[in-house]
């Protein structure tokens, strides 16, 4: 493993980033830096409310290697960089990605052991409001260990 994928330069990534991405009115969700044979590759997830799509990606790209070309932060070795989506397999871990869940199904782990599986009804900053079998149920953010949105082929609407 190479200096460049501590998380000292993750992070220092990631602070170079956030200001530009949030300019583009989307999220930074995550910067990974690995390495793939001689090169490097940066990975950074934008999100925003709704979704992103190809333009946004767009944006966030020309960005991303805008502000890398401006600093030394990625020094003189050759990079890849791919901007994308999270993803449906991304922990929710903010208020924010449990607000852009609304609607779908979500397994949680709380901290007590036990484990939740519910459709989220709605959130705020402080927790979210699930239906569980037909029963509403408040789960506070700070009582979750684990929350991941379930995948459904066919959602209920849908059938």
């Amino acid at each position: 493993m190479s200096a460049r994928s501590t998380p000292d330069i993750t992070d220092r990534l990631a602070g170079l980033l956030a200001g530009p991405i949030e300019a583009l009115g989307l999220d930074l969700e995550a910067v990974d830096l690995s390495r793939a044979g001689k090169r490097s590759v940066l990975r950074v997830a934008v999100d925003k409310d709704g979704g992103v799509d190809l333009d946004d990606i767009a944006a966030a790209t020309g960005e991303v290697s805008r502000v890398l070309d401006d600093s030394d932060v990625m020094g003189q070795s050759p990079y890849t960089l791919e901007v994308s989506s999270p993803g449906v397999d991304r922990p929710l871990t903010l208020p924010r990605h449990w607000r852009r869940n609304a609607g779908r199904l979500v397994k949680a782990a709380l901290v007590d052991g036990e484990e939740v599986t519910g459709r989220i009804l709605g959130s705020d900053e402080s927790g979210a409001e699930l239906d569980v079998d037909g029963t509403s149920r408040r789960l506070a953010y700070a009582d979750v260990t684990r929350a991941r949105i379930q995948i459904e082929f066919k959602r209920p609407e849908e059938a």
